[in-house]
């Protein structure tokens, strides 16, 4: 089984994508906030996404753990990894976000409700239902009844 990365892990989307993912892939959470003690064995700690080594720390936990994908989902991590897309490439570990000239492009989604029905593109292929999809941006976000309009969702 796949291991998938979750950034923000600590989050209530973090949870929800969990659960929707865990059948598919092996979770593991990941996150740079506070947690509780009882708590620090079920979260691995990462920089925040503001912090110029944010990029190799999660490339060496990845590599470490033997993670072949990772999903950033807050914003500053979306936008400080999606520089660094090829160095994890050439490791074989695929990042589910838009890259650096893609985002400048895009519509982003502040703090996505959860009545919102949510997809994890990567490849044209929806990771939650593994139906394909037209959107040819990778990342967590929202497409539009067509098919052809893709809103990144991140969190704050």
């Amino acid at each position: 089984m796949q291991k998938l990365l979750i950034t923000f892990g600590t989050r209530p989307l973090a949870i929800r994508l969990s659960k929707l993912m865990q059948a598919k892939y092996e979770v593991l959470h990941a996150t740079s906030e506070e947690v509780p003690s009882v708590l620090k064995d079920k979260y691995l700690n990462i920089p925040t996404g503001t912090n110029p080594i944010f990029s190799h720390e999660v490339l060496k936990l990845a590599l470490d753990l033997d993670v072949q994908m990772i999903l950033p989902l807050g914003a500053t991590e979306v936008q400080a990894i999606s520089e660094s897309i090829q160095l994890f490439e050439e490791y074989g570990i695929r990042i589910i976000c838009p890259d650096k000239n893609e985002l400048l492009a895009i519509d982003v989604l502040f703090e996505p409700t959860k009545e919102l029905p949510l997809s994890v593109v990567l490849d044209r292929v929806d990771l939650i239902s593994g139906q394909p999809v037209a959107s040819i941006v990778n990342g967590l976000g929202v497409i539009s009844d067509s098919g052809e309009d893709f809103v990144l969702a991140v969190l704050k």
